[in-house]
Order: structure tokens, then sequence, then C-alpha cells
């Protein structure tokens, strides 16, 4: 299903001009508007789904093995030294636009310097009260 006021189903979908790196029948990639760095892109499903709890196993499967082929394609191509694959759900995590999408960010030892976090530390005690409570099923 696709949602007719979402920006990002209009781009998946070629309604709005965009520049497409590749495209099959679930999903659309673009050059981002707001790159982080050179060849910043964005992995967008033609579908709506507004994040990643949404999106089928099978969606889901596929769509690392798209990051993967626009990683290695950014890095043969653009001599990127390595890349970041991001995905946020939620506006707590950063996600702005409420259509999952994926964000694979090449990176070059030349910059420009992306931030990432630092890293915290966890306890024996914390790890034990986490564990008790969060339940992967």
């Amino acid at each position: 299903m696709k949602k007719d006021d979402c920006i990002f189903c209009k781009l998946a979908n070629g309604e709005i001009p965009t520049t497409t790196l590749y495209e099959d029948e679930d999903f659309r990639v673009i050059l981002d508007l707001g790159p982080a760095s050179k060849g910043h892109s964005l992995i967008l499903p033609k579908e709506h789904y507004a994040d990643l709890t949404e999106l089928s196993d099978e969606l889901g499967s596929k769509v690392l093995r798209v990051a993967k082929k626009v990683g290695k394609a950014a890095m043969r191509d653009l001599k990127a030294d390595g890349f970041n694959v991001i995905q946020n759900n939620g506006e707590t995590a950063g996600q702005t636009v409420m259509h999952y999408h994926v964000h694979v960010i090449p990176r070059y030892k030349t910059g420009p310097e992306l931030p990432l976090w630092t890293p915290g530390e966890l306890d024996p005690e914390t790890a034990k009260e986490i564990s008790e409570k969060l339940h992967v099923k």
C-alpha cells in the first residue's frame, strides 16, 4: 500500500524525479539530497511501511542484500574506504520521515568526519536486569 501524502512513497515510485541508482520490484535506491558524504544513498521500499517493525521478514532480508550491493559499488566505483548502513526507527531514534528507509553512507579516510557514538559501559548487574526484562521472540 502507498500513502498519498508520503514524499518517500512518491520518490520510491517515480512520481517525483530523482537520481536513481538501482531499482527492482520492491525498492528504489536514490541519492540523498542532503548527503553526509559523496554517494550517500537511500533505499526506499515502493510500498509504505512506517518503520522496521512493519516490514515483512522477506523484505527485511532483501533490503540488506540491496545495501550490500550499494556499498560494494561505492567502494568499487567511488573508491570509498568503507560504508555505514544506518536505519532509524521513531523520532527519538532520529527518524525524520515516517517511511521505512535505509541510508548507505560511503566513508572516506579523507573525510568528511561523521559522528559516531561514544561507547558506554555495561556492568553485570545492569546486564542481568535488562536480560530479565527484554524478551526477544
